[in-house]
């Protein structure tokens, strides 16, 4: 029998990376931006929609930790004729701030105009959903509130099911075939 000399490992400590954090977050919150400026925000077109993203959580993306709050994706989406198809666990919050028209969920339509709340449930295996515009060619859009927490908490997934036709059509323009 060969005897061998095992090395234990060091225990990782995180308590000094947890402080760290947790003070980040602290300064952030009495030190940052308290407004966010539209115009200093960009239109991003995915293969899920036309969005402009207000807040984004730091921990998914480093890059702008300004926002005096944290853990929130906040976002407006600009429907056009209509947002591509996906599926995930839900709890979100949507407010229609112009236009008319409709969402489909779990194969139900919904109708709605500027002024109402859309919910999104809670559903295990996920909630299905798209989102259209009644009128082509006048504005239809909504922002939406997702607590980051609790969507993780939810163990959400992301299934794109159908693409954004604008998406689409520019990833085949720029060679990308199916936008893949």
């Amino acid at each position: 029998m060969v005897m061998r000399e095992r090395e234990r490992e060091r225990e990782r400590d995180n308590y000094e990376q947890i402080i760290k954090y947790l003070n980040e977050d602290r300064k952030r919150s009495f030190t940052g931006d308290v407004v966010i400026h539209s115009k200093d925000l960009a239109w991003v077109t995915s293969r899920q929609a036309t969005v402009k993203h207000y807040l984004w959580p730091s921990r998914y993306y480093k890059e702008d930790q300004s926002a005096a709050l944290d853990d929130w994706n906040v976002f407006v989406q600009d429907i056009k004729v209509h947002s591509g198809q996906h599926r995930h666990q839900g709890g979100l919050v949507i407010f229609i701030i112009e236009g008319e028209g409709y969402s489909v969920v779990e194969g139900e339509r919904h109708d709605w105009e500027a002024g109402d709340l859309l919910l999104l449930p809670f559903k295990p295996g996920g909630v299905e959903h798209q989102h259209f515009n009644k009128e082509e060619g006048k504005p239809a859009k909504w922002i939406a509130f997702i607590s980051a927490q609790l969507f993780e908490w939810a163990a959400s997934d992301m299934v794109q099911v159908q693409e954004l036709p604008e998406w689409k059509e520019k990833s085949q323009r720029n060679g990308r075939g199916k936008g893949r």
